[in-house]
């Protein structure tokens, strides 16, 4: 099976973009509160971008996709490390990521805004090697013969 992974590479160059331009935008402007917006949405979007290319590969691996569509996230995280798309140091940590998105529906406030700009650094790296390992054994170029 191809995987193109290039709407998650996208998004992934979208959010780094936000980050930087909320970094130089001057404190308490309008602009800031902008990008912060951007920001949270980019991380939403690059996670769910990932869920969804990670239940493609998986499939790949013998699993259902009607099966894979009613498999907690979480679930979908675990077999990812047991057929080597992650490891199990990055799926912890992307259990974090799924924590923190999940109370992006009940918060959108400077608190949760805060939280999610501290797990940036480290979701952007991973968020990078899933796109990476993705594309090198499900991209076009993969020779799967």
């Amino acid at each position: 099976m191809t995987i193109d992974t290039d709407h998650l590479d996208r998004c992934i160059r979208t959010l780094g973009s936000s980050l930087d331009f909320y970094r130089q935008a001057q404190p308490d402007s309008i602009d800031r509160e902008v990008f912060r917006n951007a920001i949270i949405k980019g991380y939403e979007l690059a996670q769910e971008t990932g869920f969804k290319l990670l239940k493609r590969a998986l499939q790949d691996f013998g699993h259902g996709s009607g099966k894979l569509d009613t498999t907690p996230v979480k679930e979908i995280l675990r077999l990812s490390a047991l057929h080597g798309l992650m490891t199990l140091e990055e799926v912890e940590r992307w259990f974090a990521y799924r924590d923190n998105r999940n109370d992006t529906a009940h918060d959108y406030g400077e608190g949760f805004a805060n939280e999610t700009l501290k797990l940036l650094p480290a979701f952007l790296v991973d968020v990078r090697t899933l796109e990476a390992i993705l594309r090198a054994r499900f991209g076009e170029d993969f020779d799967h013969a």
